[in-house]
């Protein structure tokens, strides 16, 4: 029994001081505060007005025909890049290739009719001075003559009509480019008026906008605006150069055209962008609020920055992110425009990190 209490008594003391121990160790233990730099937001009066549109390349077309006839052949298929001039699609033309048989019959009959009359009105041209032909005959032959020459001319404008046809029987790339949609088959019909095939000239592409009635005069030719795109997440500069001044035809809706820096890359037509046009407005006096892209913090879903407690250390605070321009983000929450943010350290910054500021 007394050997028991001795170990227990031992067991006690040894608990007791390894306790003590660790309470002196922890007391020792301070992390040194961080170094880092403040900064207070940039602000800006909110005088833009923001439009959507999509963007298209400068230079597009679609071809089509102005005949009817069963495609015989496509060329390209969607993505081949073509040069100005390229036979991309050809049309069954045989019943051209009849009408200019004919017409080329008719140009023989008439040019030899033409040589007829032009022989005989020579001829009685030359009785005439000689007053062995009357007046009379030589009106004659010089009608008859007139109506050969205008015969002639008529065949051989019929050939240009025809051989004009043949172009749209033949269809050529109009600039060089990509062809970008198919829109028929080998072996269909193709109509008057119907795409056949899409091609745009990739490098200089535009941005079409539909700006409100109430807006629009606030829009002019040739200011400078920021186009964010968002599938890139890139903000490029844009200038102002059409207006539209009808709305009859769109519904209400200005159409505005951008164009675009060329230095863009990985743009493509129909991808969605917003545009900001800078516009007086005095009624506008609130202030936006931007920070670098850099300083924010990513948790999932939520977004924050640090700042600095009255107790030196630093907060994450949670923000509601807008609009990004450039390399710097807008909150639309969570920030005033004069409270300072940790924009650098010499560590890594934890909630309830101790800081001091530089």
């Amino acid at each position: 029994m007394k050997k028991i209490i001795y170990f227990l008594i031992v067991a006690l003391i040894s608990g007791i001081s390894l306790s003590c121990g660790n309470e002196t160790h922890t007391s020792e233990v301070k992390s040194d505060p961080i170094k880092v730099r403040l900064s207070t937001p940039d602000t800006v009066k909110d005088t833009f007005l923001t439009a959507s549109g999509k963007i298209e390349a400068v230079e597009n077309a679609k071809l089509s025909t102005r005949m009817m006839g069963y495609i015989h052949k496509i060329y390209v298929n969607i993505g081949d890049r073509v040069k100005k001039g390229e036979l991309l699609v050809s049309i069954n033309n045989t019943d051209l290739q009849a009408k200019l048989a004919q017409v080329n019959a008719r140009i023989t009959e008439a040019e030899a009719a033409f040589k007829n009359a032009k022989k005989d009105y020579e001829r009685y041209q030359a009785l005439f001075e000689e007053n062995s032909a009357s007046q009379k005959e030589m009106d004659d032959m010089s009608a008859n003559y007139e109506m050969a020459k205008a015969r002639l001319e008529a065949a051989r404008q019929m050939k240009n009509e025809i051989q004009s046809q043949f172009t749209y029987a033949n269809i050529r790339a109009p600039f060089s480019g990509v062809i970008t949609n198919k829109f028929v088959e080998e072996g269909a019909m193709a109509n008057p008026g119907m795409p056949l095939l899409a091609m745009e000239a990739p490098g200089k592409f535009e941005m079409k906008a539909m700006i409100p009635e109430a807006d629009i005069s606030q829009i002019k030719p040739e200011t400078d605006v920021l186009v964010l795109i968002k599938t890139l997440d890139k903000t490029v500069q844009g200038k102002v150069t059409e207006v539209g001044s009808s709305a009859s035809n769109t519904g209400g809706q200005y159409p505005v055209k951008i164009s675009l820096e060329e230095t863009t890359e990985g743009l493509r037509s129909g991808m969605y962008a917003t545009v900001q046009f800078p516009v007086e407005s005095p009624e506008q006096k609130n202030k936006i609020v931007f920070v670098p892209k850099n300083v924010l913090t990513y948790r999932g879903d939520l977004t924050g920055l640090y700042t600095v407690s009255s107790e030196g250390t630093a907060i994450l605070r949670w923000i509601r992110p807008g609009r990004t321009i450039g390399d710097q983000v807008e909150i639309l929450s969570g920030l005033e425009p004069e409270e300072p943010y940790i924009t650098s350290s010499n560590g890594k910054i934890t909630n309830g990190s101790p800081v001091v500021i530089e």
